[in-house]
Parts: structure tokens; sequence; C-alpha cells
């Protein structure tokens, strides 16, 4: 018994410790407004973003969001319209599509990488074409879908989305519609132990009442 009490000790002491290291305006951001009825956890970006890109493809910093949430808890990936000039809503319109047809790990490295480094994707029929080779749709498929109502309405959902929090930039990302975390307040010495900070803020954020 002894020894499970000082486990258990060990546990709660452990989770103050981290609890401790993570402040408001510094590793996270409390909202001025919260905003009820969101996804626990909201992911803004835009292929057009190179650190979104670094995020994604390089640190990777979503796959140690997702090993640390509860399971039945995901991220919601969001992109936005005001980077990229005229392809920005294009862009926003075909992640709807790729939401839709459940097709977004299969196409998010082949835009990154068609938009910024190889630029072999400068129009919508490009952007096309990356789903139709990267997902395996076929072009009646896409086109099906990008008419539909229900990516219209995913459309509508991430503009909406976006000004409810206020976004003011990307890669951001939001916890129950209450926290953003701070990108700049994290720990930089080096990549690992800023992921790693990443994720576990995100975790104590879902944890915040």
């Amino acid at each position: 018994m002894k020894k499970l009490w000082l486990a258990l000790v060990g546990v709660v002491l452990a989770f103050s410790a981290s609890a401790a290291q993570f402040t408001d305006g510094q590793q996270y951001v409390t909202l001025d407004k919260p905003v009820a009825g969101k996804p626990p956890v909201m992911e803004f970006f835009s292929f057009f973003c190179p650190h979104c890109y670094q995020f994604e493809e390089i640190y990777h910093v979503g796959d140690a969001v997702k090993k640390a949430l509860p399971e039945g808890v995901k991220v919601t990936k969001y992109h936005v319209d005001f980077l990229g000039g005229d392809l920005g809503p294009i862009m926003t319109h075909a992640w709807a599509v790729a939401m839709a047809l459940g097709v977004e790990e299969q196409v998010t490295a082949p835009i990154f990488e068609g938009i910024q480094k190889t630029q072999t994707i400068t129009d919508p029929a490009s952007l096309k074409e990356a789903f139709v080779k990267s997902a395996g749709i076929k072009p009646e498929e896409y086109d099906a879908a990008w008419n539909s109502f229900a990516v219209k309405a995913l459309v509508a959902q991430q503009q909406k989305a976006a000004a409810d929090v206020e976004l003011r930039g990307v890669p951001a990302m939001f916890v129950n519609g209450k926290y953003m975390v701070n990108n700049g307040g994290l720990d930089t010495s080096s990549m690992d132990n800023f992921v790693q900070q990443y994720a576990n803020v995100v975790k104590f954020l879902l944890q915040k009442q």
C-alpha cells in the first residue's frame, strides 16, 4: 500500500511540475472571447505558409500532438484564405474536398511539396491533378465533391472558425475554444524540445477547466 501511495504521489507531483511550467501568456494564451461549440483541438494552416510546411513535413508537430491526445480526441485541421493570393480561397475549398472525401493524409504532403518545393501546383487544374495522383480520386469525383453542398458547408465552417477565434496568423492551434498555444513562448533550445512541449501544452490545456 505504501508503494502504491508513493507511486500515486509521484504521478501527482510529476503532473504538477509539468503543469507549473505552462503559464498563461507564456506557453499559451487565454482567448478574450471563448468560442463555444468548436472541436476540442483546432489547427489552422495554409499550404502557402513556410512555417506550416515545417510544422507538418519537417518537425511533425501534428503527429506529436496526435500521440499525446486522449483516446477519442482528434485534431481538426482548417485551411485559411489569407495567404496565397487568389489561390488562397481555392485551396481552402480544395481542403474542404479533402475533408469530405477523407483523403487529408494522402494529399497533404503532395500539395505542400507542389506549392513550396517544386512549384508544380499553380492553378486549380494542377491542384486537381494533385488529388487525382496522390489520392486516387477520379476527376469527376473531385468535381462532384467540389460542387457539393457538403463541401460548400465545410468551406463556410473553416472561414467561420477562423473568424470566431479572431485568427491572426498560422500555424496556430486552439484548445476547447478557450486557449491558443503560443508558439513564441515554447522551448526552442532544440526542435525536439519544442515539439514535445507543444504536444504537452495541448494535452495540459485539454485537461484545464
